[in-house]
């Protein structure tokens, strides 16, 4: 009741202005067009003393502008509490249109009182004009009244009600990461940061093709944690993009470490600007689970599909083979051929050497069972089977430059080492990226457990399109490299990216454990989970009906999306969405973000103008200049297949001459 006798008392005061306003029109008419007023014997001695009083005092009609102006006004407040007509498509192209006709009408018709035509015509032309002008006046201003009451409708994608408040605050630490941000809110664009201060609870930055996600995100952490002095390990799948960034500003921003760091390069394709590593060097397999770590890594990079399969017989049976070949290498004569490619030579030769081989050693004996009891039973189809699910996959992998790279020790995996820390890059090439991915899984397993120990280097692992290669135990470097200062960051494309290469269970666990979260361009149910991650905010509705008789306007609240799927799934390149984690001495009230992350360009551009081209490692060159690179890699080649060679053959003759083993070897 309250509520309705306000409206009628609001319209009341809205009839009242727009009384004065008509007033004001008919003192305008009755004292400019005086003489013709007379003619029409209209006469009211009292308004002619009154009128002239008010003139003689305040100069109202000093003008012929000044009545019309007053007229004006008390029309418009007038129209500031109405109802507007009933008409649902009003447009601002026709409010403008009776404006400017209402205004040339009501305003500029003064010459009309001049015309060389009898005065009652000058007067009934002026009045026509100036009624019309007014009228034009009083419905652009009562349809502008409800467009301005109606913005809510106006704001069919609901980008106000979405739109909040976010950090402008630079919080800066010893480790975080800031970028600058433009973000919408309260009609106006604002300047504000995303503060990245605990990069240690893991970042996740998803987005499709082409949304941003290196240029704007992954860029910026390669920089800005080298200028902090990170210990780096870098996964470069389009290699060299992102290894030349760090390359040259490492190179840069040298004075941010104590002690100064090594750059490294793995890279397959050109021997020439790669160092040389083996992944499974003796001195950092101390058991044989870690020859089992190497083998499962190795495995199920070559076989995605086996990651879904975990526990089936013919799964676990050539990871459990090579898995033993790894560690008998490692205890043959101290591990001096503890490499890959000679457990993959290895592996092809006669299937009863190898067993008589393996055999002969005890700590080996219970990895071998499957295979010896296929073997010493004669099924020749389930052993060709296990081993053929070995030698397949792995013969891929037989190739000279790779055999280079990987039998070299050029430098350790122990990036984070205090005395010796490192700046690691290795690359893949996504022509041949079923081949790489392997080898290049196997760098990453052996880094993992090297860099999360305690009393290290703070230490960074970036793998831009993280599906592209299996990184064994990322789940548990995640959840528990914190404390040991180890800064993940993962970019791919989608969640069911990640579900497809990594399994159900392992890509769960990466979404949930990841603190720092940005995502550009995202559709399908990857955008309905983070939707759902950034939750809801009271947000306001409007409804409105429209009638004969009146119109009705009802505005409600009710809980919705603070960024909806659709948001997400509409991203422009360059805009992103997410939430960051805080301290407890570095709060950050409002963790969730919606922006354009912002990207100097130009500076960029000059930077990338001086970039240097990476180094060349290794020269092959002789004396007089002869390229012998292929020369070197093939007799590299051999000699691998010769030490295998005489591997077996040395092993076969000690058996042989060793009475307490000579009776494995199966005739």
């Amino acid at each position: 009741m309250q509520q309705e006798d306000d409206l009628r008392g609001l319209a009341k005061v809205m009839e009242f202005m727009r009384a004065i306003s008509i007033i004001f029109v008919l003192i305008n008419v009755y004292w400019f067009c005086y003489p013709s007023i007379r003619e029409w014997n209209i006469n009211i001695g009292v308004v002619d003393r009154i009128l002239i009083n008010f003139n003689r005092t305040t100069g109202l009609f000093s003008t012929i502008l000044w009545t019309k102006l007053f007229a004006v006004v008390f029309l418009a407040l007038s129209c500031i509490g109405t109802k507007g007509v009933k008409e649902e498509k009003i447009t601002w192209t026709k409010i403008y249109c009776f404006l400017s006709v209402g205004f040339i009408l009501f305003f500029l018709n003064w010459w009309l009182l001049d015309l060389p035509l009898p005065p009652v015509t000058n007067t009934a032309f002026y009045i026509t004009t100036l009624a019309a002008g007014f009228l034009c006046l009083l419905i652009a201003g009562i349809w502008m009244s409800r467009l301005l009451k109606n913005k809510l409708m106006e704001d069919v994608f609901n980008t106000e009600n979405e739109s909040f408040m976010q950090e402008t605050r630079l919080i800066t630490n010893e480790y975080s990461v800031n970028l600058p941000t433009r973000f919408y809110y309260k009609k106006k664009w604002n300047n504000g940061w995303i503060n990245i201060v605990n990069p240690f609870r893991a970042s996740l930055v998803l987005g499709t093709p082409g949304s941003g996600k290196s240029y704007a995100v992954v860029n910026s952490y390669i920089k800005q944690q080298v200028e902090k002095g990170f210990a780096l390990y870098l996964y470069d799948y389009k290699f060299p993009d992102l290894s030349e960034i760090a390359y040259n500003h490492l190179f840069n921003h040298l004075d941010g470490y104590k002690v100064k760091p090594k750059f490294y390069i793995i890279n397959f394709d050109d021997p020439r600007k790669s160092h040389r590593c083996n992944p499974i060097n003796a001195a950092f397999m101390s058991d044989i689970a870690d020859a089992y770590e190497a083998s499962y890594t190795i495995m199920l990079n070559l076989n995605r599909s086996w990651i879904a399969k975990q526990g089936d017989f013919f799964v676990e049976s050539p990871i459990i083979l090579l898995a033993a070949i790894i560690w008998y290498l490692r205890i043959y004569k101290n591990g001096k051929y503890c490499t890959f490619p000679h457990a993959i030579e290895f592996l092809n030769k006669k299937y009863a050497d190898i067993f008589t081989i393996l055999r002969s050693y005890p700590e080996l004996e219970n990895y071998l069972s499957p295979f010896v009891d296929a073997w010493e039973s004669n099924a020749q189809e389930q052993l060709q089977g296990q081993i053929a699910s070995a030698k397949i996959p792995l013969s891929r992998m037989i190739s000279p430059a790779l055999y280079w790279v990987m039998t070299g020790d050029d430098f350790s995996l122990d990036i984070n080492n205090p005395a010796e820390p490192k700046v690691l890059v290795v690359g893949n090439n996504p022509d041949r990226q079923n081949i790489y991915s392997a080898a290049l899984g196997l760098y990453n397993s052996r880094i993992v457990k090297l860099i999360n120990k305690k009393g290290q280097l703070k230490s960074s692992v970036i793998i831009d399109e993280l599906p592209t290669i299996y990184f064994r135990g990322l789940d548990n470097l995640i959840a528990t490299a914190r404390s040991n200062k180890v800064a993940v960051l993962l970019g791919f494309q989608d969640y069911s990216q990640l579900t497809r290469d990594y399994g159900d269970k392992e890509s769960r666990v990466i979404q949930n454990t990841v603190g720092n979260i940005f995502s550009g361009q995202t559709v399908g149910e990857t955008a309905k989970i983070l939707s759902e991650r950034f939750g809801k905010v009271l947000q306001k509705r409007q409804s409105m009906t429209i009638n004969r008789q009146d119109k009705s306007t009802s505005i409600s609240t009710q809980m919705d999306s603070l960024i909806p799927p659709s948001k997400i799934s509409n991203l422009t390149q360059g805009m992103f969405v997410g939430a960051v984690s805080d301290n407890f001495d570095e709060r950050i009230e409002q963790k969730i973000f919606h922006c354009k992350i912002v990207v100097d360009r130009e500076k960029i551009k000059r930077e990338t103008t001086n970039y240097k081209k990476l180094p060349q490692i290794v020269d092959f060159k002789d004396e007089v200049g002869n390229d012998l690179m292929q020369e070197t890699i093939q007799a590299n080649y051999n000699k691998i297949k010769q030490d295998v060679h005489h591997i077996i053959a040395n092993e076969l003759m000690r058996i042989k001459n060793d009475p307490k083993l000579k009776h494995l070897i199966k005739k």
